[in-house]
């Protein structure tokens, strides 16, 4: 055991370990089927050493911050690490045992060197269909039951094959069959890069020396964050804020956050919250903990590593039978809708406490998408996946970017070609949505707009999102955005459905999907005229919204007309506008 830290070696282990999880992603992501893993990059790996605490974790998606920290020990300990050997590999996604929706699976490997367990590697994969009532296993369901398959911890890999009892069984459930066992095989090769790059690790360093660092990183982690929140203003933040709807009753879903930062660290308060639903917007435990550690790892320096150091400062009261901490059998497929709300109230409470570093209202919502029929090409059974980009909120000092994930989500959008060559559809349209944005001096980010066309083919089509009563709340004078809306036949029969929703479309059908702005940061009055003529130069917003919203006269050639400009906003001004 070395005697004092090496700060190279240090540094050269710990980026060894993180690089361990950056090569199973790699790794996954090229190996993958479905255009949610290999495209969007649904999922995300980590390390865990022999105690299981997380020590290193590739963050493809910051939303799996909570699931693969909470889910792994327990899975591990319930199946028993005496029951695990080299080259197997446990499967779960139950969202009780520390999981979140069943889509999000699990795959857990221990590390050997030689006789001695070093640690587990373990990925998270969204898989586009795991069964249940609709394609891509999204609606509006009222049992967990009826979401897919429910997984406890089980042998997937033994001694480094795939148990095909198993396999079969788990396929047996699903539509996306081809998919589906790509994409399985993708996780089993992930972990076997893990485990491989963090044997040659110990092999090179030693287990005692490697081992001596991964003590010494967390103590690092430790330190370092408790010293950044040491440096939060204390007190008492609260905000309240909803989801639209539930899916069944036209009741919103109350959400409510406390932050408390004092001497202990940063304490995030649920208590207040809505009881939890019999339809599908409830947040699991582990989706509610992912919540509070993102927003925790954006107040503190950024170059603090997530490990158990850090995991321990997240300080956490979510009420049992919450829709923040649901119990069996809640539906659980919306609980990400729930989860991305959280986080704006959140950020919003400490909007408070730290004024001009936090933006406004997001999307706010996961805006997940699935359908599925028989292929007309191969008369196959398919099933589609996917969550649609919407508008960030404005901040203090720039505009919110337009059409993207907000938060911890962090998946990309598909491409039209892509989606287009593997599966039976046309997008009629994909678009930046005009006069979305939350107006303010520093807008926020359009929505966007894609339309699905299904030529030859009936499919099952479910929308799980939200917004579609209240656009994202501006901030410091800001305004909201425009709310998302959800189209059925957007050049006919034009119908507006809710955010969550199942329905039949006949063959050459077209389902308009809207998602909503960012709310704005900020006095509309305020925004700089030459910021509000390129935006309506790059058709972003109409020069009436310029005129009514902004103040701001553009002439035909989109140039600002100063002397009518300044008249105007002193007028508006005046009238409290």
């Amino acid at each position: 055991m070395p005697d004092q830290i090496d700060p190279i070696q240090f540094e050269v282990i710990r980026n060894a370990l993180l690089e361990a999880t950056e090569e199973m992603a790699i790794t996954l992501r090229r190996s993958a089927y479905s255009t949610n893993i290999k495209t969007r990059a649904d999922f995300s790996c980590a390390f865990f050493d022999r105690d299981l605490r997380p020590i290193a974790q590739a963050f493809t998606q910051p939303v799996h911050l909570g699931s693969l920290t909470i889910l792994t020990p327990r899975a591990v300990a319930e199946y028993g690490p005496e029951n695990m050997a080299p080259g197997d590999g446990i499967l779960v996604n139950d969202p009780y045992r520390g999981g979140v929706h069943l889509n999000d699976i699990t795959l857990i490997s221990p590390v050997y060197h030689q006789d001695e367990l070093f640690g587990y590697v373990a990925n998270l994969a969204h898989h586009v269909d795991v069964g249940g009532g609709a394609p891509a296993s999204i609606g509006a369901f009222q049992q967990v039951y009826q979401e897919g398959i429910i997984i406890p911890p089980v042998k997937l890999v033994q001694g480094g094959e795939i148990s095909s009892d198993i396999f079969e069984l788990i396929i047996a459930q699903i539509r996306s069959k081809r998919e589906t066992r790509g994409d399985f095989r993708a996780q089993v090769a992930a972990n076997n890069s893990g485990v491989r790059r963090l044997g040659a690790l110990v092999e090179q360093v030693g287990l005692e020396k490697v081992s001596f660092y991964m003590d010494r990183l967390v103590e690092y982690t430790r330190e370092r964050a408790i010293a950044e929140v040491a440096k939060l203003p204390r007190g008492e933040f609260v905000a309240d804020g909803v989801v639209d709807n539930d899916g069944f009753s036209d009741e919103p879903v109350k959400l409510k956050a406390r932050i408390v930062i004092d001497d202990e660290g940063v304490l995030f308060d649920f208590t207040g919250c809505d009881p939890q639903r019999r339809a599908p917007v409830n947040s699991t435990y582990s989706q509610t903990f992912a919540a509070c550690a993102y927003v925790l790892k954006c107040l503190i320096d950024q170059d603090v590593p997530v490990n158990a150091g850090f995991y321990e400062q997240v300080r956490l009261v979510a009420p049992e039978g919450t829709v923040v901490n649901c119990t069996s059998p809640s539906p659980v497929v919306g609980g990400w809708e729930t989860q991305v709300r959280l986080t704006d109230i959140i950020l919003k409470a400490l909007h408070q406490a730290l004024p001009g570093q936090v933006p406004a209202s997001t999307k706010g919502t996961m805006c997940q998408v699935g359908f599925g029929g028989t292929d007309p090409r191969t008369g196959q059974l398919y099933a589609y996946y996917e969550t649609m980009a919407g508008g960030y909120g404005g901040r203090s000092s720039k505009d919110g970017p337009d059409a993207v994930q907000c938060h911890g989500q962090n998946t990309e959008n598909a491409p039209i070609e892509e989606i287009e060559i593997n599966y039976p559809l046309r997008i009629d349209r994909y678009e930046l949505i005009e006069d979305s944005e939350g107006p303010g001096q520093f807008r926020g980010g359009l929505g966007l707009r894609r339309d699905y066309r299904f030529p030859e083919h009936e499919v099952s089509f479910t929308v799980l999102s939200d917004r579609d009563r209240w656009g994202p709340e501006g901030l410091a004078g800001g305004q909201a955005g425009r709310k998302a809306y959800y189209i059925l036949d957007p050049e006919g029969e034009h119908v507006e459905l809710g955010s969550k929703v199942t329905i039949a479309l006949a063959a050459d059908t077209v389902f308009s999907y809207r998602t909503c702005g960012g709310g704005g940061y900020g006095s509309p009055l305020r925004r700089d005229p030459q910021a509000v003529a390129r935006d309506v130069r790059e058709r972003k917003i109409l020069a009436e919204r310029a005129r009514d919203i902004y103040g701001v006269v553009v002439d035909r050639r989109c140039a600002v007309d100063v002397e009518a400009t300044e008249a105007l906003r002193e007028r508006m001004a005046g009238d409290g506008v």
